[in-house]
């Protein structure tokens, strides 16, 4: 068999940081975008061993851990290694390589992180963003938050959209072609090769190869505003089930997540504890969705015991949804269904449980939010029970100008902050202090958008307190 092409054309990627270790994952595909479905990433039907390894120096000259995957057709050629006996909340580098059927070659290095030992009182910076249609712009706020240099990434969901190109694009929102032929995805390799279009751009992969990355899903990674295995507009629910399990199986292969996929599903509901300072629930608000449950009961009742047992200062709910209440103007004024809003009461059950030091990171809405969590939203003199922060999108457009954000945020006195513009969230915090950073960049359409803080925010008793400028 010939020499393939270069295979690590998707990059590398680290995830799931515990104290003593990660998942690193990278994904053989030569020809990341070819059109043969039985031959994913341009892949031939053979098993290719991967050797994988762990250093705590750039220049791999102190290995500390390595061996061998198993990298086959079944999974695209994905590779999954949970790394083990690592040194909690310390620098690692990791780096794949290949021999046949390739010529001999090795993997971009990757800059990972484990996360503080559980007694551990040491700080966390990270980051959250979410949204990156790629058509609809350039990564360059993905590429700022890797210079950042970050503890851990949270990705709050939309990590790729399924639609394909619009009859008409409006202006402006169609400026990076997509895989060909640019259709929707409903298929398993369809949704490969979305994936393998969005894991092409180089920033995108600097932002995966500078931290380790807890993904959670929204609805666009199947389609939009689906609910359970229900697809939200009538079609057949049997082929819809069908196509959600193409879609989680793809999201798998493409992201460092430690559980696969089974017939049932994907459990990505899960805890990442970060020492004594910071308890991360990542939710999933799609998998268990009915029109009365967003959550469904097994994994209300694991977050509720996971918040009734944190020792943690902070309590994290990462997750996509706006959180608090947002009414939005009319007429008549109304609420998001498809957010918490549609959900008041399981809200109330999570804010009014006792819980302390709560804080909520969301995404979705493409601008950049942030509120205060009430007792009762209907009533503003209520107690305050914690704080959410809303990221802007990286890329993904929005239609809201701020004059429209002035009548929401009037009519949501909760409500202490808006902008428009695309970017990231940086989030630094201790056992005493929360700060909160937004960043933004003034356009997508084009490459080289200088980064800008836009506002920061520190939590004082439940309250936001915007930093003096």
């Amino acid at each position: 068999m010939a020499n393939l092409g270069f295979p690590f054309t998707l990059g590398v990627a680290s995830g799931e940081p515990a104290p003593d270790g990660v998942i690193i994952w990278t994904r053989l595909a030569p020809d990341p975008l070819g059109q043969d479905p039985r031959r994913p990433g341009g892949m031939p039907d053979t098993v290719v061993t991967v050797r994988w390894q762990v250093a705590e120096d750039e220049g791999f000259k102190k290995v500390v851990r390595q061996g061998t995957a198993r990298a086959d057709r079944r999974w695209a050629h994905s590779v999954h290694v949970k790394v083990t006996g690592l040194n909690p909340a310390t620098d690692y580098f990791y780096r794949f390589s290949v021999g046949a059927p390739f010529a001999a070659t090795v993997s971009p290095a990757g800059r990972t992180r484990t996360a503080p030992a559980a007694s551990s009182p040491a700080p966390v910076r990270f980051a959250f963003v979410s949204c990156q249609r790629y058509e609809h712009g350039r990564y360059t706020a993905l590429r700022h938050m890797a210079d950042e240099r970050p503890d851990v990434v949270f990705q709050l969901g939309d990590y790729i959209y399924e639609y394909g190109k619009p009859a008409n694009p409006a202006p402006g929102r169609y400026v990076r072609r997509l895989e060909p032929p640019e259709r929707v995805c409903e298929t398993l390799h369809q949704y490969r090769n979305r994936y393998a279009r969005y894991r092409t751009d180089p920033d995108l992969q600097a932002a995966h190869r500078a931290a380790p990355w807890v993904t959670v899903w929204d609805d666009h990674e199947v389609r939009d505003n689906y609910q359970g295995t229900l697809p939200g507009d009538g079609s057949d629910p049997a082929a819809f089930r069908r196509r959600r399990a193409a879609a989680y199986q793809a999201y798998y292969e493409h992201l460092p997540l430690r559980v696969r996929p089974s017939d049932s599903g994907l459990q990505m509901y899960r805890w990442r504890p970060y020492g004594r300072v910071a308890d991360f629930l990542a939710l999933d608000v799609r998998q268990y969705r009915t029109a009365a449950d967003m959550l469904g009961p097994a994994q209300e009742r694991w977050l509720m015991e996971r918040l009734a047992a944190s020792s943690a200062r902070w309590k994290v709910l990462a997750q996509p949804l706006f959180f608090a209440r947002r009414i939005l103007p009319g007429p008549p004024p109304h609420v998001s269904t498809d957010a918490w809003d549609g959900y008041p009461a399981l809200r109330s059950r999570i804010v009014n449980s006792g819980v302390q030091g709560l804080v909520v990171v969301s995404g979705d809405v493409h601008n950049a939010w942030a509120g205060e969590i009430m007792a009762d939203f209907a009533d503003p003199s209520s107690a305050r029970r914690g704080v959410e922060f809303v990221g802007s999108s990286v890329t993904s457009a929005s239609t809201v100008t701020d004059a429209q954000a002035g009548v929401v945020l009037g009519a949501n006195p909760h409500l202490k902050f808006f902008d428009g513009r695309r970017g990231y969230v940086m989030c630094t915090v201790t056992a005493d202090d929360w700060h909160t950073a937004y960043r933004a960049v003034d356009f997508v359409d084009l490459p080289g958008a200088p980064v800008r803080h836009v506002a920061g925010f520190t939590v004082r008793d439940n309250r936001l307190v915007p930093d003096v400028v």
